[in-house]
């Protein structure tokens, strides 16, 4: 584990971004998660490597693509995008994954539907006072429980369901993990009030 936080810090010291971004990227291009050349004819964006897909980027050699030019194309068509560096690290970390699987604009307007504003699709001044006035863990749950609202109503989700489950938790281990201040273990657990 250690090893990859310390390569997660190389990504965010290559390009001078924040150590959130290095260590939500590095989570986004896990094997498991969206490292790799994929050409899934069930998945509607096509050929894919690391996570980058032909369809989002019809110009870029998606078999040559490296990893640095990833990383650079999550930066900012992502990261930056979804206004990521304007959120507390772990929302930002859930919003950047789910901009990168399930598009920008769901993921915004997701979050405005999990901090109870207006949905727009663009993340202004309401939408971040709402969020930084809310408490963090309990944020980030009912954002995850729209993801996996949003995609249990897709077309695919018979395919693709159970991928996007295991992603959903473990986004959720590693955000904690990474950013909550907790031991994954204790959200939703049920403390009992006196004895056992």
């Amino acid at each position: 584990m250690a090893k990859s936080t310390n390569q997660n810090a190389e990504f965010s010291q290559t390009i001078g971004q924040s150590a959130a971004f290095g260590l939500a990227v590095g989570f986004v291009l896990r094997k498991e998660i969206e490292g790799g050349y994929v050409n899934d004819p069930r998945d509607p964006g096509g050929e894919t490597n690391f996570g980058i897909s032909k369809r989002a980027y019809p110009d870029v050699n998606i078999a040559e693509l490296t990893r640095d030019e990833a990383i650079e194309i999550y930066h900012r068509d992502y990261w930056l995008a979804a206004n990521c560096d304007k959120l507390p690290n772990l929302i930002a970390v859930c919003v950047f994954d789910a901009a990168v699987n399930q598009g920008v604009g769901a993921a915004t307007r997701l979050l405005q539907k999990a901090v109870g504003v207006a949905v727009d699709g663009k993340i202004g001044p309401k939408t971040l006072n709402a969020v930084h006035n809310a408490d963090a863990h309990d944020l980030m749950v009912e954002y995850l429980g729209w993801r996996l609202h949003r995609y249990a109503n897709t077309n695919n989700a018979f395919t693709f369901m159970r991928g996007w489950s295991n992603r959903i938790l473990r986004l959720t281990a590693f955000a904690l993990a990474n950013f909550g201040g907790v031991d994954a273990g204790d959200v939703g657990a049920v403390k009992p009030e006196g004895g056992v």
